[in-house]
């Protein structure tokens, strides 16, 4: 290896896609950055021919300084940082950050949302670099690596939303009790189109009251969507509800039939309020493509989905959509979930199409709903 000095003295440093031909360079790096679990020059070669992965080096003329590798699981959507190597002879300049981010890109653009790594728990100047580029430690691996030190396994959402196809801002609101994600979820659309509406939990509280089906599986009844679009329409806002199916909503999550018959009765009001009130209500199986051209008009939507690939529990839960691209669709989920979450994990999340189609669709008779929103 050269000298510090030398290396530091080259400004130039460019990441590129790993090529054969880089093993016998990559072989030495790494027997220079790392006493044990190494990968050999077997390996190096399988991993440069390799299609599900993402594998980049940071050169200097012609002299590889870093190299980063990735491992794209199939069937998921989570990326793995499987090795990310600089020499120590040019610490110091950034490498590793700059290296970090190109796989982070890379990865994202192979469809990928999350990516994890394992670090070892002694290894400072490492876990200060992720945790300031935004990883967070979510596990504790004991005896991990061959010379037996323990690790961290550490998380980053990798995929955003690109700005240019962002049509409003959304801003986020936390729901205060567990039944009122549908008055949350519609205070964010609202505000999106329109920054004078108030979101606290007086308005929360009061869009559940005229949004309700009184009664759900345990506990206070969720939202209904059509009371959701009357609750939007009485606030000035154009409101229309897609439904999948006709007859009352929510009535197999109760046993009990006086329970049936008050959700049916309830069902029939918001059927006739909604016809006095011009709101359009269309029976239609809402789909993606239906929600990128709403979203491309300006207007806000509300999607109810189904919380058993979140959580393991098949509750319905209203989200409010804040965009679409190629590969995900992006949610304000008004639920944190856990205290471990906080305002900006439950922003824009990405949730990819494949999974997007299996969460909204509810129940055994696969409830497809949406609220759409405009101003007037």
């Amino acid at each position: 290896m050269q000298s510090s000095k030398s290396l530091k003295e080259k400004s130039a440093v460019f990441v590129r896609e790993v090529a054969r031909g880089d093993e016998k360079q990559l072989d030495l790096l790494e027997k220079a950055c790392f006493a044990s679990d190494r990968l050999n020059l077997r390996r190096f070669k399988y991993w440069i021919k390799a299609s599900h992965r993402v594998f980049l080096v940071a050169e200097s003329d012609s002299q590889i300084l870093a190299y980063g590798l990735v491992l794209l699981h199939k069937g998921t959507r989570l990326a793995r940082l499987y090795s990310l190597a600089v020499d120590d002879e040019a610490r110091g300049r950034g490498i590793g950050r700059i290296l970090l981010k190109a796989l982070e890109e890379a990865s994202s653009q192979q469809g990928k949302i999350y990516m994890r790594l394992e670090v070892a728990a002694d290894n400072k100047s490492a876990i200060a670099l992720y945790e300031s580029e935004g990883y967070r430690v979510f596990s504790w691996l004991e005896d991990y690596y061959e010379d037996h030190r323990n690790a961290l396994r550490m998380q980053k959402r990798i995929r955003y939303l690109a700005k240019s196809l962002l049509k409003h801002q959304t801003p986020w609101y936390r729901q205060t009790t567990e039944f009122s994600c549908g008055a949350a979820a519609l205070m964010m659309a609202m505000k999106s189109l329109d920054h004078s509406i108030k979101m606290n939990q007086d308005e929360e509280l009061d869009i559940w009251r005229q949004a309700t089906t009184i009664f759900m599986a345990s506990g206070h009844g969720g939202s209904h969507p059509i009371g959701l679009a009357l609750a939007a329409r009485s606030r000035g806002f154009r409101a229309e509800v897609n439904l999948n199916q006709q007859g009352p909503l929510f009535v197999d999550s109760v046993r009990s039939e006086h329970k049936k018959n008050i959700i049916s009765l309830v069902d029939r009001q918001f059927h006739k309020k909604a016809k006095s009130m011009r709101v359009k209500i269309t029976k239609h199986d809402v789909t993606q493509e239906d929600i990128g051209d709403w979203l491309g008009l300006g207007k806000a939507v509300l999607i109810l989905i189904s919380t058993y690939r979140i959580d393991g529990r098949k509750a319905p839960h209203w989200v409010t959509v804040s965009g679409i691209d190629e590969h995900c669709l992006y949610v304000h989920d008004p639920d944190p979930a856990t205290d471990q979450y906080d305002a900006f994990d439950c922003q824009y999340v990405p949730i990819a199409r494949s999974d997007f189609e299996k969460m909204s669709s509810f129940g055994k008779n696969k409830l497809r709903t949406s609220v759409v929103i405009s101003s007037n």
